[in-house]
């Protein structure tokens, strides 16, 4: 890979990591259309240690108050544990359905699941179930009302991602839009409740990724610094956008990229 195909990449990566249209199908997507070699499932996974920069450092008050917070709660038992210390247990606690299904499904996610075939179907699916929730939901819980059951319904909605073209935002909007949050506050607890799943699949992939004989480090570290930057951009345009709009921008571009993706797919124009 060269470093130009690193940067791009990058940037595809902290674009669409945080908006619900799917990172990994734009890493399949883009490379196929530029006549590139896939970056693999490996490469995938250690670029989101860019993401994983850009939430931290997007809402590092909110975790440091967590942190604190939590501290204080397994220290001084007295006291029940205050709102920050039980957002970081609902985090961590909703984070163990990916861990458990990327575990399991290791072998089909870094294999057949990459088919732009699959990726396809996975686009349009995911917008129409957003625009149903769009339509239906209530959109009147705020982030402060999330409850244990409710992160671990997004929880389960975020193994879902694992498989390319769900994206991993879309369905956690999906799911936090479906049990009454409103779009910014599903959109803000989606962002948090990926910050140990992102973590833990790019240190999981990057010991082998960079022992491998053919990986191009100096490319890598662009690709990376391009992902943490474009990153922080969209999660701060989201978050702005979805306080006012609605996501049906997004479910019209998923289903168009799908269809579209489908046409090359059935004309022999790109291989699946």
């Amino acid at each position: 890979m060269t470093t130009f195909e690193a940067l791009v990449l990058g940037v595809v990566q902290g674009v669409t990591e945080f908006l619900p249209i799917s990172s990994t199908a734009h890493l399949r997507i883009v490379p196929a259309l530029a006549g590139w070699g896939d970056p693999g499932a490996a490469f995938t996974a250690v670029l989101q240690l860019g993401t994983l920069v850009a939430v931290v450092g997007y809402f590092l008050p909110d975790l440091l108050r967590m942190l604190r917070a939590a501290v204080v709660a397994l220290t001084d038992r007295s006291r029940p544990p205050e709102p920050p210390a039980r957002q970081l247990g609902y985090i961590v606690l909703g984070t163990l359905p990916v861990g458990v299904a990327g575990i399991v499904f290791k072998h089909a996610i870094e294999g057949s699941l990459r088919s732009l075939w699959v990726i396809a179907t996975a686009l349009i699916v995911v917008a129409l179930l957003l625009a149903f929730v769009e339509r239906s939901a209530r959109h009147s819980r705020d982030y402060d009302d999330i409850r244990l059951r409710d992160a671990m319904i997004i929880g389960c909605a975020q193994a879902l991602a694992l498989v390319p073209g769900v994206s991993r935002s879309g369905i956690t909007l999906v799911a936090a839009l479906a049990i009454g949050l409103r779009r910014d506050a599903a959109a803000r607890f989606s962002f948090l409740l990926g910050v140990p799943a992102i973590a833990a699949a790019g240190i999981f992939e990057l010991k082998p990724l960079l022992k491998a004989h053919d990986t191009n480090v100096a490319a890598l570290i662009v690709g990376l610094l391009a992902a943490a930057g474009a990153g922080y951009i969209s999660i701060a345009w989201l978050l702005r956008f979805l306080r006012v709009r609605t996501t049906m921008p997004f479910v019209v571009y998923r289903v168009a990229l799908g269809a579209l993706l489908l046409a090359l797919l059935f004309s022999g124009t790109i291989a699946p």
